[in-house]
């Protein structure tokens, strides 16, 4: 792979300069404010504060990837996201589900083979193919949801909640391209604004319940 190879894949691109995406890098502030409101409400504790960390990192690859463009910018991008799913899932596993290190560290390895199923399942049908490889995360979400509805009703609401937020988020990011005529700018803003919401929102969901149980 050729590390400096330019990648136009935005509507709001139009040439290889640093701020051709001004609205798309800027709006990886999102991230970094729900990482420091995060921040202060979990106090930066246990697994709740390694996933505000990774959620401000996430914000700093999207915005090197929309103002480098870039080969190595886009992994940057691409792998914080990649951890923050792992890690929180792990922290479901742990805290909704109680298994212990082991355990929940199995569970969360099964998402590797669950992606690779689910993705080309999302990657054969229209309009879900332009983002399959993000699709079977709120799918997964909505599954704990509805499995953990007697368990923990909360956690079970809250995850509802960002599994939904997710999907707006994600038609954003699908129809980016396909509106470009009509708007410029184009709609992968708000797959940022949206997102860093719902990952806000999904630490929250984890922090309330991890503090409800310490104060059992």
């Amino acid at each position: 792979m050729e590390w400096t190879q330019y990648i136009d894949g935005y509507c709001e691109r139009v040439d290889p300069s640093y701020w051709s995406e001004p609205v798309n890098a800027v709006t990886n502030a999102t991230f970094l404010i729900a990482a420091f409101v995060m921040w202060r409400r979990s106090g930066g504790q246990g697994l709740a504060g390694v996933l505000c960390v990774i959620l401000a990192a996430i914000g700093i690859g999207s915005y090197l990837f929309h103002t480098h463009a870039q080969a190595w910018a886009a992994l940057m991008d691409v792998v914080p996201i990649a951890v923050f799913i792992l890690v929180y899932i792990f922290a479901a596993n742990r805290g909704f589900w109680g298994l212990g290190l082991w355990p929940a560290l199995g569970a969360t390895a099964l998402f590797i083979p669950y992606a690779a199923v689910t993705g080309p399942i999302f990657a054969a049908l229209p309009f879900f193919e332009i983002s399959s490889f993000y699709w079977p995360v709120p799918l997964l979400i909505a599954l704990y949801a509805v499995a953990l509805r007697n368990r923990v009703s909360d956690v079970a609401r809250g995850l509802a909640i960002g599994a939904g937020i997710l999907v707006v988020s994600l038609a954003f990011r699908s129809t980016d391209e396909l509106v470009c005529d009509a708007v410029p700018v184009g709609t992968h803003f708000m797959w940022h604004i949206l997102n860093g919401i719902m990952l806000g929102w999904m630490i929250e969901v984890y922090r309330r319940h991890v503090a409800g149980q310490s104060s059992a």
